[in-house]
């Protein structure tokens, strides 16, 4: 069992709510970038990188800075509309 089943076997260290609250908001926002990472990588290779090569040229190099550049953008608008109407 680990320690959130059974909170009194294992170490003697209790986290409060709000610490446990932080932990989970560092896990998600780790969780979130990986993602991210993940699905801009994979979204703009697909689209700027039409020859695998061992290096990328010039036009595949500008491609994906343009595709990272706009997802990031694009999730920014979107962020902003879903927490700005809360």
């Amino acid at each position: 069992m680990d320690s959130f089943s059974n909170p009194s076997s294992g170490s003697s260290h209790q986290l409060s709510a709000q610490d446990l609250r932080n932990q989970l908001k560092n896990q998600l926002a780790i969780e979130y970038a990986q993602q991210f990472l993940e699905t801009v990588g994979k979204k703009c290779f697909e689209k700027c990188v039409t020859k695998p090569g061992s290096s990328l040229s010039g036009n595949e190099s500008s491609c994906i800075s343009r595709c990272v550049d706009r997802y990031i953008e694009a999730t920014g608008i979107i962020s902003k509309a879903l927490f700005s109407s809360q």
